[in-house]
């Protein structure tokens, strides 16, 4: 073999050598950007995902029992709280409401996280303005932020 025809096979060798770098770069680019853009579609999920859990109770009416059994679930929940007016309380001078966990405002802004509500004493005392009856009917609204994110939900006792 002479060395024209070596010089040959080794640059033949080099040039296979490169576009195979260059193929697996490129596979490796293009993975890399479909790996990222699946990493944002399942976050998007996730989210969304998140806050379905708090679909059922915007725009729907549920009873009494369900609303304990919701301030139960959420009133030790970090940043969020549950707002329950009552018809009796409603009656009341003041149209004062009560808050288990945090208060917040219509906006969804928190006030005092320092200060919760976590006793449901007021609610299950028959002869206090804030008792929920287990076979009365609430409608529900959830309360989001600035940003879209659920800070409480407000139930309404139903006259």
């Amino acid at each position: 073999m002479s060395n024209a025809q070596r010089a040959l096979l080794v640059a033949a060798g080099l040039f296979l050598t490169i576009a195979l770098i260059t193929l697996v770069v490129n596979l490796f680019t293009s993975a890399q950007d479909a790996s990222k853009e699946a990493q944002s579609k399942f976050s998007d999920l996730q989210t969304e995902l998140s806050q379905t859990e708090f679909s059922i109770y915007d725009n729907t009416t549920l009873s009494g029992s369900q609303v304990l059994n919701t301030i139960r679930k959420y009133m030790k929940k970090d940043q969020f709280g549950v707002q329950v007016t009552t018809a009796k309380s409603a009656g009341s001078s003041g149209n004062s409401s009560t808050f288990y966990g945090n208060t917040f405002t219509d906006t969804g802004e928190i006030n005092n996280p320092q200060d919760r509500n976590v006793k449901l004493d007021t609610a299950l005392d028959e002869t206090l303005n804030s008792y929920i009856n287990p076979s009365g009917k609430f409608k529900g609204t959830v309360i989001r932020d600035g940003n879209n994110v659920v800070r409480g939900i407000q139930f309404q006792q139903a006259p």
